[in-house]
């Protein structure tokens, strides 16, 4: 008879989601280098922000169409799940999930909102010198203003800040709460009920997943182009 407790090891993360989370932590860091520490280096500060809006469109196709818990069907909570969760991290009786929880859920929706918002600002943000993005000619230079002022003061410190939230929570669950949450989004696995969804990660749908970038790819650069 198989044991009500019974584990092992279920696919949390495909490898689609694992690509990305990866892809897009070297194209915030090369963002940040370019824009900050490098000297002329605006063309490829451009073009790390076209990988990443190309990076956010996929995992915002791939919340509808990827694996189990890759789907924000299976992570985003309602009102009440999200106050139930709250009142029991309070009570310390919080439930381990599989995925995301609720409020992991909260930060990654606010992490790709604040991404968009960086870089569309970026796209109609002018420094008055050399650089300009691709938008600038398309509004007027009230809205170019405020976009720049965003992109340079506000934005980024959102991001900074998400990005030191999500570490320090990464952090925290494996120093304190003595849960690994770096190495599943690494190798995809984690040690679970037998009952639990395992999420799709087969050849053929990882296929269908680069597809699904390429086409990401291609509305980003038409989107660039826009204005041409």
């Amino acid at each position: 008879m198989t044991s009500l407790h019974a584990t092992k090891l279920i696919r949390i993360w495909d490898l689609p989601t694992r690509v990305f989370h990866i892809l897009l932590i070297l194209s915030i860091t090369g963002l940040f280098i370019t824009g900050e520490l490098i000297d002329d280096a605006m063309r490829f500060h451009f073009w790390f922000g076209y990988t990443l809006l190309a990076l956010v469109f996929f995992r915002l196709t791939w919340g509808f169409v990827g694996g189990h818990w890759s789907r924000f069907m299976h992570f985003i909570p309602s009102p009440s799940k999200l106050l139930a969760y709250v009142r029991s991290v309070r009570l310390k009786q919080a439930p381990l999930h599989a995925g995301h929880n609720p409020l992991g859920a909260l930060s990654v929706l606010s992490m790709l909102v604040v991404l968009l918002l960086q870089v569309f600002s970026g796209f109609l943000s002018d420094d008055e010198i050399s650089n300009s993005g691709p938008w600038v000619d398309l509004v007027s230079s009230q809205w170019v203003e405020l976009a720049t002022n965003y992109h340079t003061e506000i934005g980024k410190v959102l991001l900074i800040a998400l990005i030191a939230l999500h570490i320090a929570t990464a952090l925290y669950y494996k120093q304190v709460k003595k849960t690994d949450l770096i190495s599943p989004m690494l190798h995809g696995d984690k040690e679970l009920s037998i009952d639990t969804p395992h999420s799709r990660d087969t050849y053929t749908s990882r296929l269908f997943a680069l597809s699904i970038f390429f086409a990401c790819a291609y509305a980003v650069f038409r989107l660039v182009n826009i204005a041409s």
